[in-house]
């Protein structure tokens, strides 16, 4: 009897022992577990890591790209988080893309026009928009066309004309200045002026319309036109290959006013809607000015 109840005890003993070494191998694993979630997190933040990495659409008229190219390197200085990705094409062309649905965050025109539609769709983040810059339409060849052109005035004496489309802002710019002088009838909308009209205002002269005031520039530069009409600002980087003939004056076009504003993105997240609102303040600092006006725009605007 006595021997069963020793027996029982020791049997008793072991199995607490058991019991509670089972205990200590459950909180063992346990405590093992978070520590392992936990080490698919990094431990250490990067260098800027406080700044969330997020893209920004910016639509810009085509005589912007050069410059624009520059301020988005000058910005990524400070903010290498942002990625800003250009869309670059005629005025006309960027605001059907976004009244077509097109994810866009700042759009960048080169009038007021665009702009204006851009506003009363209601796509238009309200009090962002800015004129930023002033340009002015010039009158372009080769240096050594050997042209008889002086201007738009005798313009007809060229044996081909590079002229952008009448949505194109230069391209409006350019019928509104020949309505001016009286070569063109006037027009309750001188974008509507077609190409086959001009020609036919200017004697029959051929008339190379092009898209985007980018391939005007690059008409006259390769020698497909003797002429064409861009905007001043498109002479940097060609100042050894073009010539001007003429500064078209601001009575004939009106002020060249290039306006930008935060567009409606319902897509953006808070990330990418602070980072435009930021690249939005850039384009209209101080900084930006100088570099703007090393490219030959006006930032001189009223």
């Amino acid at each position: 009897m006595f021997k069963r109840a020793v027996s029982d005890l020791l049997i008793g003993i072991l199995m607490g022992v058991m019991l509670t070494g089972c205990g200590s191998l459950s909180k063992d694993q346990a405590s093992k577990e978070p520590s392992a979630k936990g080490g698919a997190e990094p431990q250490e933040r990067s260098e800027g890591g406080d700044a969330e990495e997020t893209e920004i659409q910016v639509f810009i008229a085509a005589s912007l790209n050069a410059v624009m190219t520059e301020l988005a390197e000058k910005y990524n200085e400070e903010h290498p988080e942002v990625k800003i990705t250009y869309n670059a094409d005629s005025s006309g062309t960027l605001l059907t893309q976004i009244q077509e649905g097109y994810e866009c965050d700042i759009f960048f025109s080169a009038a007021s026009k665009q702009m204006d539609q851009l506003e009363a769709a209601g796509l238009m983040e309200e009090g962002t928009r800015a004129d930023v810059l002033n340009n002015q339409v010039v009158v372009v060849t080769l240096k050594d066309s050997g042209t008889k052109v002086t201007g738009l005035e005798d313009i007809n004496r060229a044996e081909s004309f590079a002229l952008a489309g009448g949505s194109v802002p230069a391209g409006k710019y350019t019928r509104q200045a020949l309505v001016n002088l009286g070569v063109l009838e006037e027009a309750e909308d001188v974008s509507a002026i077609t190409a086959e009209q001009v020609s036919e205002a200017l004697g029959g002269l051929e008339i190379s319309e092009q898209d985007n005031v980018s391939k005007v520039l690059s008409a006259v530069a390769e020698a497909s036109c003797e002429v064409g009409t861009v905007y001043y600002s498109d002479i940097y980087g060609y100042e050894d290959q073009l010539k001007i003939l003429e500064t078209v004056s601001y009575d004939l076009t009106g002020n060249v006013i290039y306006p930008a504003a935060r567009v409606v993105n319902d897509e953006a997240d808070a990330a990418q809607k602070a980072a435009a609102d930021d690249f939005m303040k850039f384009i209209l600092s101080d900084e930006a000015k100088e570099i703007f006006d090393s490219y030959y725009f006006d930032t001189d605007v009223e």
